[in-house]
């Protein structure tokens, strides 16, 4: 493909990070709002790589927002308050570009997780009355669920802890050894605040059951799977080894039954990637809780909460690159010089992204 050009605009007082073509009369077209969303101590530019190869690729197609509430030391203050905030940015982004008509997330590490939260608070129900009426396009448009007002497309996760942090190998630097976990799970919290304990599954706000088992319930005002469920497609990029901080069965939202036993590159063009699996919706009433000794009563809850909805998994290996002990960063292509072996996730991103 013609590579193009891109602009981008990044503000030295806010960190925001937007990124379109150079080209007006294609700039001028993109109608499709791509949010990412970094991960735990982050920035705006952590996902700069990912951001600007899109536009080039799909110059009149997208427009990209690098999110910017939830940077640094902001990561710690728990995946509500950044949901929160996200969604709040979120919404006046689409304020200021009114020609918006779709929207995608593609997360990082807790990011995956915060845009969860988001979606849920963003998620608009169809309206009633415009289910009846669909004379007019208005009426039309209000008749399907939506996120912020426009139509979802793609939700995207990348070395995202879905099943939270605590448990066996699930952040694998702690070895798997059961007295380096329950260590963790006491002290996360002086380390990363808020979110440690969300992540580590041990918060209990107003004696309410932890955040992530309540995110794969639709609650109150908070429409957590709903908004899952009507993007056109889900999918989870995973590292299946090398990875220290997220694991593969908490990242790819499998038990450790269900790890895939891969071998190889199954594609010259992405030679990182060494598995595909595209897992359709459980049924609720076939979805019951399944015993695996290697997982808690509340992991189990979450891996068959989440499976409700149809995921594309993705796993990942950089075994062979000698930054592989960073394969957390490289699956994202967080640095351009050190971290571009991930380029070939990316361009995997790029060529399923539904616009």
């Amino acid at each position: 493909m013609e590579e193009k050009n891109v602009c981008a605009s990044e503000s030295a007082v806010t960190g925001i990070l937007d990124v379109w073509s150079s080209e007006p009369s294609l700039a001028s077209s993109a109608d499709h709002l791509v949010v990412m969303v970094n991960g735990i101590l982050g920035s705006t530019t952590d996902w700069k790589y990912a951001a600007e190869k899109f536009v080039k690729e799909l110059p009149d197609k997208v427009f990209v927002h690098c999110s910017e509430r939830n940077v640094s030391i902001l990561t710690l203050d728990g995946v509500d308050v950044m949901g929160e905030r996200l969604a709040q940015e979120v919404l006046q982004v689409i304020q200021n570009k009114p020609n918006m008509r779709k929207i995608s997330f593609v997360a990082h590490s807790v990011g995956g997780l915060v845009a969860r939260y988001a979606i849920g608070r963003l998620y608009r129900p169809p309206e009633k009355g415009n289910m009846e009426d669909s004379g007019n396009e208005e009426s039309k448009e209000g008749s399907v669920a939506t996120i912020g007002g426009l139509e979802a497309m793609n939700f995207i996760t990348v070395a995202t802890p879905h099943l939270g942090s605590r448990g066996n190998k699930q952040v694998p630097f702690l070895f798997g050894v059961p007295a380096f976990e329950k260590v963790a799970s006491c002290v996360i919290h002086l380390i990363f605040r808020r979110t440690g304990r969300h992540l580590f599954l041990n918060d209990d706000d107003e004696g309410k059951p932890p955040l992530l088992e309540r995110m794969v319930e639709d609650s109150d005002d908070l429409y957590f799977m709903s908004a899952l469920r009507i993007f056109k497609r889900r999918s989870t990029y995973s590292n299946v080894d090398y990875d220290h901080i997220v694991g593969w069965r908490t990242s790819s939202i499998r038990r450790q039954s269900e790890l895939a036993n891969w071998k190889d590159t199954i594609n010259e063009k992405y030679p990182h990637i060494v598995y595909e699996e595209h897992c359709k919706a459980c049924e609720a009433e076939h979805c019951d809780i399944t015993e695996d000794n290697s997982s808690d009563k509340i992991e189990e809850e979450l891996v068959t909460g989440l499976s409700r909805v149809s995921w594309e998994k993705v796993d990942v290996t950089f075994r062979n690159s000698k930054y592989r002990f960073a394969a957390h960063s490289i699956i994202q292509v967080k640095d351009q010089i050190t971290h571009i072996e991930g380029a070939d996730i990316i361009q995997h991103m790029i060529d399923h992204f539904l616009v």
